[in-house]
């Protein structure tokens, strides 16, 4: 659910939180590698946490116990017991705040499970991509406290209970009364708050447009980003999207200091400039792969109708062309169809110029 790319700096942590989160657990709605990683790092930091969980995942984990690793080198390790770990939602009954992990089109579901067994004053924090799943939540939750978030960084899960945190950044919650952002914050994993959140996960699909053109690929984000052709079609498909934002009244923000407005620029740029930018803004692992490569590698479907899809529904309300971005969502659809992974193409073929 972490995104491909995204230019991210650390601002402080917020003081001042409300005590809900250490007098209760902290639920984990659908433990992937997200709720894997960000359940783990809470747990790290002696917060009680509660994974749902798959059988996979649930059996990886009592074996090898938690290890969460980072771009920055750096290792953590739980013993199983350190959190308790269920394929029950009815591990959601005692939890303060119950954050959701899991796949844009599992919203529905797990809504219906959090309803059946989380406290009624439980907070709900969604930390999914896309910009629609809050408005589903709220909907199926009826007058439950719901707040979106955003994940900046992307987690690949390694196998034998590793997690690899591959980009940085920060997460961003929606403000509430509570400071529920700064309640979840612990070292090594930040959480603040914001007043426009709906800005910034627009912000952040936005950015999150170049996870089908990193598994359309089947290259590193750091080998793709590389690339001034992968840019330049990054940039372009950037375009598309910001017009449409444009044509619909909505002003995207930025977590970084470079307006989303100056991103399509700023990727156009020669080689040597644009990764001397890079370099000071993000750090991401060598071997960093997008959510969507993931899908495409392990057969599952993609979240691309919640990506470009949700684009594309927007430009047709408002009268705006995309082409590039209904190529490219097709391709992806025709990935997923072939169930053969990513397909490996080129900026030509995913331009259809070759």
């Amino acid at each position: 659910m972490g995104s491909g790319f995204c230019l991210c700096y650390r601002k402080p942590v917020i003081q001042g939180a409300s005590q809900v989160v250490t007098d209760r657990p902290i639920a984990v709605a659908g433990a992937g590698a997200i709720g894997c990683f960000v359940g783990g790092m809470l747990a790290v930091a002696d917060r009680r946490v509660a994974l749902l969980v798959r059988p996979r995942v649930r059996t990886e984990i009592e074996r090898f116990g938690l290890r969460l690793t980072d771009f920055d080198g750096s290792e953590k390790k739980l013993d199983a017991g350190r959190v308790a770990l269920s394929e029950d939602p009815a591990i959601f009954h005692s939890a303060g705040i119950v954050l959701v992990t899991v796949k844009s089109a599992d919203t529905s579901d797990v809504a219906d499970q959090i309803a059946q067994h989380a406290p009624r004053d439980a907070v709900i924090v969604s930390l999914q991509n896309g910009v629609g799943n809050v408005g589903v939540l709220q909907e199926r939750l009826g007058g439950r406290r719901v707040l979106a978030g955003m994940v900046p960084f992307n987690v690949v899960a390694k196998g034998e209970g590793r997690f690899h945190r591959s980009t940085s950044g920060d997460i961003t919650v929606g403000e509430d009364a509570d400071n529920t952002a700064a309640a979840l914050s612990v070292p090594g994993l930040t959480m603040r708050a914001s007043r426009d959140i709906a800005g910034v996960q627009w912000g952040k699909l936005i950015i999150n447009l170049n996870n089908a053109l990193s598994a359309l690929s089947d290259m590193p984000l750091a080998a793709q980003l590389a690339n001034r052709d992968w840019r330049k079609l990054f940039a372009d498909q950037m375009a598309e999207g910001l017009a449409t934002l444009k044509a619909a009244g909505i002003a995207p923000a930025s977590a970084t200091p470079i307006p989303p407005n100056w991103m399509p620029t700023l990727l156009r740029l020669p080689d040597m400039i644009f990764n001397v930018i890079l370099g000071r803004t993000m750090k991401i692992d060598p071997e960093a792969r997008s959510s969507m490569w993931q899908d495409l590698k392990q057969g599952r479907k993609t979240e691309i109708d919640y990506l470009q899809g949700a684009v594309i529904a927007l430009a047709e309300n408002n009268k705006v062309d995309v082409p590039l971005m209904r190529r490219i969502a097709a391709l992806v659809k025709d990935a997923e169809t072939a169930g053969k992974g990513p397909p490996g193409l080129s900026p030509q073929q995913i331009r259809g110029v070759a």
